[in-house]
Order: structure tokens, then sequence, then C-alpha cells
């Protein structure tokens, strides 16, 4: 394998001159987050102008230079699963790299599984395979060997291709739109994700109240800067489930505190009445400030119709050569019935309810849930056994026995088959 490798900063500062003119520029990274606030990064590996290089950032240190030549406009950037690239991005320069486009992300909407590994991709679209042999290196220490190194390009080495191949698959389905607009939307959550407060995803958290939240808060708060003060994974500092039981319990008595298993560490100990102090902001927390509560939904039919039109997604997605997954979890089918039946409203509407997802299943559900459309199953032996069409119709094959009306495909739902309705008999 030719490659360079990039051992100093003013090679660094050369090669990125060189890279500036790139239109295309394709990258992975290696990183270990175990033991630190962040995850530390340890090598970038380059793939652009048909040319490998592998980027030494333990010996370098600072790769700002990179990081801003990815960020400035006049390029596309090629990554797999890149959130990682993305936060090391983001941390660098506070901006995005310039014309993502993730090649999971357009596998999903092409009809493969999602997410997909990158050797899967590279296995099943372009037929290469490569031995993981180096799974568990520790890409901190150093020197690296050659085929260490070269073992880590590979995950940059096709990129290209695999774009290049996936972009045309798009271009066939009439899907570029579609992926442009989940660039959109997936760096947009991501960016979020990275920078902003994440309190509401401490696991466990959805039976507290809003009082419980804010006490949740702050405690989160709390951890978070505590973390990056030692330098250390946030949930060595303080557990989410003891965050949790913490919030549920509402006390800033230290003893209560104290007697609380888990919190038995030295640690946490000495640290009581700080933790005291962040449950009592929250308690004192005027009612207006308090955080929303996003009330469960208490229907028990959600959970039925949520795994009944999950299956038909299966379905819809088989014929129209799209990954189930990336289009919606039972939980996205969940959240749009919500919406729909009992109108509950939130800042955020549903996925589904949005762009190319509404387009493609949104009107179909909503349909479906009215009781517009109603399904059939046509063959039971096929990959895409539902057929889809309109209940009134689908009321009078029932009484007459009549299957043979041919399918059609859906206006809003490009390869969903929905049966034609007959002319009325004279």
């Amino acid at each position: 394998m030719q490659y360079e490798y990039i051992t100093t900063s003013d090679q660094l500062k050369e090669y990125c001159r060189a890279l500036a003119s790139c239109k295309s520029i394709a990258f992975d990274t290696e990183f270990v987050s175990e033991h630190t606030y962040r995850p530390v990064l340890c090598l970038v590996q380059v793939s652009a102008a048909n040319e490998l290089a592998a980027i030494d950032a333990v010996e370098i240190g600072d790769l700002t230079p990179f990081w801003e030549l990815v960020a400035a406009e006049g390029h596309e950037t090629v990554v797999h699963a890149g959130r990682g690239e993305m936060e090391f991005c983001l941390h660098a320069t506070g901006r995005r790299p310039a014309g993502l486009f993730d090649v999971q992300i357009a596998a999903g909407l092409t009809g493969m599984e999602y997410p997909a590994g990158y050797g899967t991709l590279v296995s099943k679209l372009l037929g290469h395979k490569f031995a993981k042999h180096e799974t568990r290196t520790d890409w901190r220490r150093r020197p690296l060997s050659k085929r260490q190194v070269e073992y880590a390009l590979t995950d940059a080495q096709y990129l290209p291709e695999l774009r290049n191949l996936l972009g045309e698959r798009l271009d066939q389905l009439g899907r570029q739109t579609w992926m442009q607009e989940e660039m959109a939307t997936w760096q947009e959550e991501a960016e979020t994700s990275i920078l902003h407060d994440r309190w509401h995803r401490v696991s466990g958290n959805t039976g507290l109240d809003s009082r419980a939240l804010a006490v949740l808060r702050e405690l989160y708060r709390w951890r978070d800067a505590e973390a990056k003060r030692r330098n250390q994974p946030a949930r060595r500092v303080l557990r989410d489930d003891l965050i949790v039981e913490l919030a549920r319990r509402g006390t800033a008595d230290p003893g209560h505190i104290r007697a609380l298993r888990g919190m038995e560490r030295g640690d946490l100990l000495r640290r009581v009445d700080e933790i005291a102090a962040c449950i009592q902001r929250g308690l004192d927390l005027p009612e207006e400030k308090l955080p929303v509560k996003i009330h469960g939904n208490q229907m028990p039919q959600l959970s039925v119709l949520g795994q009944f039109l999950f299956a038909a997604l299966g379905s819809i997605c088989r014929q129209a050569q799209l990954a189930p997954t990336i289009v919606g979890t039972p939980n996205d089918i969940r959240e749009l019935i919500a919406y729909d039946i009992r109108k509950i409203k939130s800042k955020i509407p549903p996925r589904l309810s949005l762009g190319w997802r509404k387009e493609f299943v949104g009107r179909l559900f909503d349909d479906l849930l009215s009781g517009k459309v109603a399904i059939r199953i046509t063959d039971p032996h096929s990959d895409a056994p539902l057929t889809f069409e309109d209940a009134e119709e689908h009321v009078a094959d029932s009484a007459e026995s009549d299957t043979s009306t041919k399918p059609l495909h859906l206006k809003h739902s490009p390869g969903v088959r929905r049966k034609r309705k007959r002319k009325p008999k004279n």
C-alpha cells in the first residue's frame, strides 16, 4: 500500500496546502474514548485524489489546519458513520465538515441494511474483504507498525469508490434530494447532541415528573462539569441510575444521599454537599421554569398499532429499495399515531410527518389511521405480501371475493402498491 505518513506540523501544513485543491476529501479516524471526557484522536486516514495519507495526531498534537480545511467550503467530505469525525471538526473549528456525504446513510436510502458497517458495505458493494486483525489496537501507543497503519488506511481507502457507486444508485432511484435532506437533518441533530445540553438523554428518566426532571438537570450539569475538570467519562463520575434515583427521591438531606446504595465511593462522599446543593436548586426552581414533562402515551392501542404499522413499513420499504430502519422506528410510528389520534403537539413534529418521510410513508399512514386505506395480504409467500387499497374498494372486494384488480404505485409513496379504484358499472 502506497501512502504518505505525516508526523510533524510542517508536514501537515504542506499536505493541507496540496489537499486544498481537491474536490472530494474522504477520511476516517482512529480514537480512544474509554478513559477521557472527550475522545482522544490518534490517527486520521485520508483518501483524496487517488492518494492515501495517515496523519499522526499523537505525534503532531494540534490538527487545526486539517480541520479548518475540512470545514472550508468548496469540496465534498466523505465519511462512514461520521459522528465522531463531525465531533472533532466541531470542537476544533466550531463548524461542520463541508459538503458532508455519509456512505452509511446513502446505503440505507438505497435499500441496504441500516446502519451497515464499513466492512459490510465494502464486501457487498465492491467485493473486497479485509481481515479485522487490529480491532483491539491501542491507537495511543507509539510507534505504530506498518501493519497497523495500513489496516487503519483501509477504512478510508474505499470511501471514494463507495460514494460514487451509492451516488449512482441515488440518481437511479431519484433520491438525491432525500440524501441532501437527510444529511442536513442528521448534522443538525448530531451538532445539537454534541454541543448542547443533553440532560434529557439520561437513561431511565421517563418516569420522572417535572420537578424531578429539574433536579436531574442540575445533577447532570454538575456531573458534566466535574467530568470535564477531571478529564474522565461522565458516567464514571456519577452513574445515570444514581442521578435518576436522586432525582426521584427529591431530598437534599446529606444523610439520605449518603445512604443511597452506590454513593459509598470516597470521591462521591467528599462531594455530597455539592450534590445536595444541586438537588436543592432543582427543588427551589419556580414552577414556570421547570422542564416540560413529556407525558407518556397511555393508550394501550398505541403499542398494537405501532407494531402493526412497523410491519407494514417493512413491506413498503422492501418494495421501494429502502432500509426500514432509516425511515423510522416503532417509537417514531407511535409518536405519529399519538400526534394524529390524540393531537399531542410538541415543539418538534414527528419525524414521519416531515420531509421525504412524509412524502414516502407519512401520508399513507395518515390514510391508514383515518380508515381511508386498508391493507390486504395478497401473497403470503412474497417478499412484499401486502397490498394497500382504498377502504371502500376493500369492502367491495371482500363482499365480491374479487382480487383481480391490478395494483399501482402510490403517488406519494414510491414503491408502495395500492389497488386501483374500479370504474362504477353502468
